[in-house]
């Protein structure tokens, strides 16, 4: 361990210790200051900052499209990469004061496979109990960090349940890579008692209080995991705002969970499914939406103005979808987005 030392974060007056051998986002995790962020990389630019007083700070190596040379000259950080070696006062650029003081520290805990089955073609849905601690606290479309037995690496996947609760379970939607480093390994390898090591909770894609604002919710891909988190918990929770989710695929056969999503139309007052295909094959009998799903969004909504956003999925799907929300009215501020950045081995939450 490193020398530590204190890092206030403005405007909110958060401040938290550090040690030199921990990125500033890592410390705030662990003493649950939940900080806005995404793929803790350096490549998706989430945790941006700006560095008021201080300039004794080295980064571990992160993407210049997320932080270019001349921003970094200017005295901007990605709190993600950031180890901090004196003193710090950092203003946030993006954050909600709530969600900062509603953070859970993170845990380290040992968990048990009970089941590794196949969604559809290329996706599993991974369901693991923990075994110590017995429970984990997290709000509904957190995820947490995979070990990689023999790797120096771990992987993020978001949580599909709501809480551990008593079974200590938790479920997973994984994309499946031919080389990726865990997903791989996951295809390959793992089996029903199998251990496995995991850490978490992170991430801030968790569903803000706001009663009068409709919902869009807007996935591709793995990205289905946290969004069915979330309307699973407005199912247990009784909320009964209007939502919509928006869900894009190629084929019907990338298609999962389909009667369940079917059923809380039922369960859930105002709440539609919207599935679309961009690639329907002749054989798929598809009599759905067709074409990207940013796309079919923008054909079916007109002014959603008073509505929050929440989009998970590639990093393609959630660019367009960040360019198209705001034309549709939804402000930048109340468009929460969870972009499946990729690593060097493909790879997705």
């Amino acid at each position: 361990m490193g020398d530590k030392h204190h890092v206030r974060f403005e405007p909110v007056g958060v401040e938290i210790e550090v040690d030199e051998d921990q990125t500033i986002l890592r410390a705030a995790a662990e003493q649950g200051v939940m900080l806005m962020h995404g793929c803790k990389e350096g490549q998706c630019a989430s945790c941006k900052s700006f560095i008021l007083e201080g300039d004794d700070v080295e980064h571990d190596k992160y993407s210049t499209f997320a932080l270019p040379d001349y921003e970094k000259d200017e005295g901007f950080t990605l709190l993600c990469r950031a180890h901090a070696y004196e003193d710090l006062t950092i203003e946030l650029l993006n954050y909600d004061e709530e969600m900062i003081r509603s953070g859970l520290p993170i845990q380290q805990a040992r968990v048990e496979v009970v089941a590794n089955d196949n969604v559809t073609h290329d996706m599993r849905h991974l369901v693991v109990r923990l075994i110590e601690p017995a429970s984990l606290k997290f709000f509904p479309g957190q995820y947490v960090d995979f070990s990689i037995p023999g790797k120096d690496e771990t992987r993020s996947f978001s949580m599909a349940n709501t809480s551990s609760g008593a079974d200590g379970l938790l479920e997973f939607v994984i994309k499946v890579y031919p080389d990726g480093l865990f997903s791989k390994f996951l295809d390959t390898e793992v089996a029903v008692g199998d251990q496995l090591d995991i850490t978490g909770p992170f991430g801030v894609f968790t569903l803000r209080d706001a009663p009068d604002a409709d919902l869009i919710f807007l996935g591709g891909g793995a990205g289905m995991a946290p969004i069915l988190a979330l309307l699973r918990s407005m199912a247990e929770r009784g909320i009964t705002r209007q939502a919509t989710f928006y869900y894009g695929a190629r084929r019907r056969k990338d298609l999962c969970f389909e009667k369940e999503l079917t059923a809380l139309t039922e369960t859930l007052p105002g709440f539609r499914y919207i599935p679309a295909l961009s690639a329907p094959e002749d054989g798929d009998g598809w009599e759905g939406e067709v074409g990207l799903i940013t796309d079919v969004v923008r054909r079916l909504e007109g002014d959603i103005t008073s509505a929050d956003a929440y989009v998970c999925g590639p990093p393609p799907m959630v660019e367009a979808a960040i360019e198209l929300l705001p034309a549709l009215g939804v402000a930048d501020k109340r468009i929460f987005f969870d972009k499946f950045t990729t690593t060097g081995e493909a790879e997705d939450r």
